[in-house]
């Protein structure tokens, strides 16, 4: 009789999972809601993915982007809706089982979804709203689905509990019809569970239906509208940028036009994308502004228009991450269009003694960048508003980033740029400084083998072996191959269009049948080899020489 009691308990589980998850569903679902009304920036899972952004470790940082490359935020949106669904399950079980324990649960969560959207750079007075009521809501249905099931449940165990009574009383033999066993209060609470049992599982089956079929609806729609009318990809396709008053002059010879080699300019759908932006901002450039303050003469603040009304150049520039590894593809070349930063400094009269200058995005990312890159005349950091003929891409930077050549993109090129605070660098700290990273990082100038790839076999015969090279604000002078254990020979390089922008280069090899080993080393223009010594990308970038594996058949 035990074992009775126990089992429809346990087979009631599922449905409180369910019931966990489908309450989950409507917090996420009110809150985009209300989301979409008072606050956009107010997406519990959004506010809470960008917080794990924030606080994951580095070598988890490392490891995602070299794993998943430009899906590492689509990975961690899915991993975080898996925990959430762990979570909500975990709750509506523990609501089932030790009632009020499921709903303080979600409740905890609200409160810790709150706090992420609160604490988020640019979080407006309304932040708050959305998880609180999307807290209520989910924490109201859960509470009600569970009270359900656990009243079917009772109903189950009780009905179970009859059947076993009458049976015993079958066993011990008739009864009169006019003992109490047959008639008045006993017989009413033995018809009672089989009249009531089926109505409270119905009840059950009917409102969690409604709450799924609304969260979904509710969810799905207000996030759809929530992205499409915050969606600023329209105002950029119509955006007609002012003409270069400079443009970049590709002499012949830039591009050797090898088959599988680097394009010598990256096309903006293929252009490496690292940030730690888990959704792209959609900014208005009617509404964008950029301040400039901190140890200046005087507090500046630019609009869109300001802007690009102070002219503008072309630059050809190639941009290198720091999370890129030896003979790794996260970097590229591309054709800016923007003015030079040290035009807009020079507005606000940075004071003596500041030495660098914290940029920081519409996300709350900043970078430190030294004060003497942005103002050296010699190099071309700049304010991009456009990329390889049109307005920056959303993902790239729109309205405004930052390019500067020679230096790592986690302490230069600050995408969806607010704000340039003239500083130092004893008193401020960019965003991967403490994780870290050193707050100073200058671009190690390395080589890359492009063609022939280790994935793919070659016919034996006449082969070039080809890629690309990058020493910004220096230039490459020379780079070598060897193959297998021979000599280094020179590769025939391309001409190069500046010292801030990758050249190619290719050798002629005749390939024999089996398997090669091509390595690859640079010299730059100052008479500097490429380090050979590998190292890791922490805390400045990695070094070592290309190595890779060629098959010939």
């Amino acid at each position: 009789m035990a074992n009775d009691k126990r089992h429809p308990r346990k087979r009631f589980w599922a449905w409180s999972a369910l019931a966990g998850l489908v309450s989950a569903a409507a917090f996420l679902a009110s809150a985009e809601l209300v989301a979409l009304i008072f606050a956009r920036e107010g997406s519990p899972i959004l506010a809470v993915g960008s917080f794990v952004i924030d606080i994951v470790p580095r070598w988890a940082k490392e490891f995602a982007i070299e794993t998943f490359g430009a899906n590492d935020k689509l990975f961690l949106l899915l991993g975080l809706a898996f925990g959430v669904a762990v979570a909500a399950a975990v709750a509506g079980v523990l609501q089932f089982l030790r009632p009020p324990l499921g709903v303080i649960a979600l409740g905890l969560a609200g409160v810790l979804s709150t706090a992420a959207i609160v604490t988020r750079a640019g979080a407006t007075a309304l932040a708050w709203l959305p998880p609180v009521v999307g807290t209520i809501v989910g924490s109201l249905l859960l509470w009600l689905l569970v009270t359900k099931l656990r009243s079917w449940r009772d109903d189950v165990v009780a009905s179970r509990r009859d059947a076993v009574s009458m049976t015993d009383a079958a066993g011990a033999g008739p009864v009169a019809s006019d003992s109490p066993a047959a008639s008045g209060p006993a017989s009413a609470t033995q018809t009672t569970p089989a009249q009531k049992g089926p109505l409270d599982r119905r009840s059950f089956f009917r409102l969690l239906g409604i709450t799924a079929a609304g969260a979904a609806i509710v969810g799905v729609g207000a996030r759809v509208v929530n992205v499409t009318t915050g969606s600023i990809d329209a105002v950029r396709k119509a955006l007609k940028l002012p003409a270069a008053q400079e443009k970049v002059m590709v002499p012949d010879g830039a591009d050797l036009d090898i088959p599988g080699i680097s394009p010598l300019y990256t096309g903006n759908k293929d252009f490496y994308r690292v940030d730690t932006a888990l959704t792209v901002p959609s900014i208005d450039p009617d509404t964008w502004r950029l301040t400039i303050d901190g140890m200046v003469g005087e507090k500046i603040e630019l609009s869109f228009d300001d802007l690009v009304g102070m002219g503008l150049n072309e630059y050809s520039i190639t941009l290198t991450c720091v999370s890129n590894e030896v003979g790794g593809d996260l970097l590229g070349t591309a054709k800016w269009l923007g003015i030079p930063v040290r035009d807009v400094l020079e507005k606000a009269a940075p004071k003596s003694g500041a030495d660098m200058v914290l940029s920081r995005s519409i996300d709350g990312f900043t970078a430190s960048t030294p004060l003497a890159s942005l103002t050296d005349p010699k190099l071309d950091a700049i304010l991009a508003v456009g990329m390889n003929g049109e307005p920056l891409p959303l993902e790239h930077g729109f309205p405004v980033r930052m390019v500067v050549p020679g230096l790592y993109g986690y302490v230069s090129a600050t995408k969806w740029l607010t704000e340039l605070k003239v500083t130092t660098f004893a008193k401020d700290e960019a965003y991967w400084t403490p994780r870290g990273y050193s707050a100073k990082a200058p671009i190690k100038f390395s080589s890359r083998i492009d063609t022939p790839r280790l994935d793919k076999a070659i016919d034996a015969g006449p082969v070039k072996v080809a890629g690309v090279a990058w020493a910004q604000t220096v230039g490459i002078k020379q780079v070598d191959v060897k193959i297998d254990d021979n000599d280094w020979q020179a590769a025939k390089l391309s001409v190069p269009v500046n010292v801030d922008t990758w050249v190619q280069w290719y050798v002629d090899w005749e390939a024999t049948p089996g398997t090669h080993y091509v390595t690859v080393r640079a010299t730059d223009k100052n008479g500097k080899q490429q380090v050979e010594e590998r190292a890791p990308i922490a805390p400045d970038g990695s070094s070592g020489l290309q190595k890779t594996l060629i098959r010939v058949n």
